[in-house]
């Protein structure tokens, strides 16, 4: 679709996307073509992905990834796995985590619990129950902290839809992030 002509806000928001980190990502101008879904969107993922949060940041990216890889997501699959490899400082990490999370052994309980439940979310959210959220306070979270995990995955879950259908591609510039 053609992009709209960005409003001042959302014209700032690009420049400092440049300026941070060199480009554009995709995803944000792939929702272009309409600045009340861009600001939306860009407003959910800056609220979920950087705000304050008993989540670190890492761990933020560790539930996109592992979502994506449940979804076969190829555009969060690379654009997240580059911020984990990144974030963590361990390439091989970010690439497992996209392969097979559970795979990856150094993990901490606290990430594994984490990681479980995003994926049970994300396979099987008719099956969470009391004791999958029991299991996350037994590793540490509160309950703000749950409802972020869950927030996360569900943001994740429906940006890998979006990205399907709109054959989404990520820029080429995360394929060579934290390597």
């Amino acid at each position: 679709m053609p992009a709209a002509v960005l409003g001042a806000e959302m014209a700032a928001y690009f420049r400092k996307c440049e300026d941070k980190i060199g480009f554009v990502p995709n995803v944000l101008k792939a929702y272009a073509f309409d600045e009340a879904k861009l600001s939306a969107f860009a407003a959910m993922y800056n609220d979920l992905m950087l705000a304050p949060s008993g989540l670190t940041k890492l761990e933020r990216e560790m539930i996109a990834v592992v979502v994506s890889s449940y979804n076969r997501c190829y555009y969060c699959l690379v654009a997240h796995g580059a911020a984990v490899r990144t974030l963590s400082r361990d390439p091989v990490l970010g690439e497992l985590m996209a392969m097979n999370w559970r795979a990856a052994t150094e993990l901490s309980p606290r990430e594994t619990a984490m990681l479980a439940f995003a994926h049970r979310l994300t396979a099987e959210p008719w099956s969470v129950v009391e004791t999958d959220r029991a299991a996350l306070r037994g590793a540490g979270f509160s309950d703000r902290d749950i409802w972020d995990i869950t927030a996360v995955t569900g943001f994740f879950n429906m940006s890998n839809r979006v990205a399907a259908a709109t054959d989404m591609r990520p820029n080429t510039a995360y394929h060579a992030q934290g390597r």
